[in-house]
C-alpha cells in the first residue's frame, strides 16, 4: 500500500545540503561567498549548535518558496554520512546593498511542539463600508501565532467584506488555518471601517 504522503511530511519536504564548515571567521567566510557559498549556523531544539555551509543559489531558491514558515529538510555531510534535520530558515542578514544572503541560520524544529511566530495578514475584499464613504483604518499588518511547525501558514488570509461602517475586527475574530491560533493577551485590535470624517481609533492605534 503507497505510503500518504500526509502521513509523512518528511517525505515531501523540500532539502537543502549543507556542509560543516571546517574554518570560520571573516577571512573564512569572505572566501565562501566568493565561491557563491553562503555560511550559516543550524541551532538544533536541544540548544546545540554547528558552523555549516550551503550553496548560495540553492538557499536563494529553497527560501522563494518556503519563506520563514516552512519546515524544510536541512541535509548536513558530517562524519562521513548525511544527518536530516527538519528546520526552519530563522535569520537571515543580507548584503547591504545586493539582493543575496550574507549569512543564514536554520533553527531544527521539534515537529511535535509548537512555534510561537509573525506572520503577515492579507487583507482580501473590499469593505462594504468603504463603499459608503468609510475609511478603512488598519492597525496590524501581522500577528503572533502558535503552531506545530509542519501547520506553519506564510500568511493568515482576511475576508473584509462584510465589515460596515463602524465594524471592525479583533485578533480574536480572526479566522485560522487548520492547527493554528493567534498568540495574545490582549484582544487587540486588527481594524476597523470609520465614519467619513471620524477620527482614528486611539485604542487601535496604539495596539
Amino acid at each position: 500500500m503507497a505510503e500518504d504522503p500526509k502521513e509523512n511530511p518528511m517525505s515531501t519536504r523540500l532539502t537543502l545540503a549543507a556542509e560543516l564548515r571546517e574554518k570560520t571567521g571573516k577571512n573564512a567566510n569572505r572566501q565562501l561567498r566568493a565561491s557563491g557559498v553562503t555560511p550559516a549556523v543550524f541551532y538544533s531544539a536541544k540548544g546545540e549548535n554547528k558552523a555549516v555551509q550551503v550553496n548560495e543559489a540553492a538557499l536563494m531558491k529553497l527560501y522563494g518558496t518556503a519563506g520563514r514558515t516552512t519546515v524544510f529538510n536541512l541535509e548536513v555531510a558530517e562524519n562521513g554520512k548525511k544527518n536530516v534535520y527538519p528546520c526552519l530558515i530563522w535569520d537571515v542578514e543580507y548584503y547591504p546593498t545586493k539582493n543575496r544572503f550574507q549569512h543564514v541560520d536554520f533553527y531544527g524544529v521539534d515537529l511535535d511542539k509548537e512555534l510561537k511566530v509573525r506572520v503577515p495578514l492579507e487583507f482580501v475584499g473590499v469593505a462594504k463600508g468603504t463603499k459608503l464613504g468609510g475609511q478603512l483604518e488598519v492597525y496590524r499588518e501581522q500577528i503572533q501565532i502558535l503552531s506545530k511547525p509542519d501547520f506553519l501558514p506564510k500568511k493568515v488570509v482576511v475576508d473584509i467584506s462584510d465589515l460596515d461602517i463602524g465594524q471592525g475586527l479583533r485578533v480574536a475574530d480572526l479566522a485560522m488555518p487548520e492547527g493554528v491560533h493567534a498568540s495574545y493577551d490582549i484582544n487587540y485590535a486588527i481594524l476597523t471601517v470609520t465614519a467619513p470624517g471620524a477620527a482614528k481609533d486611539e485604542e487601535g492605534e496604539d495596539a
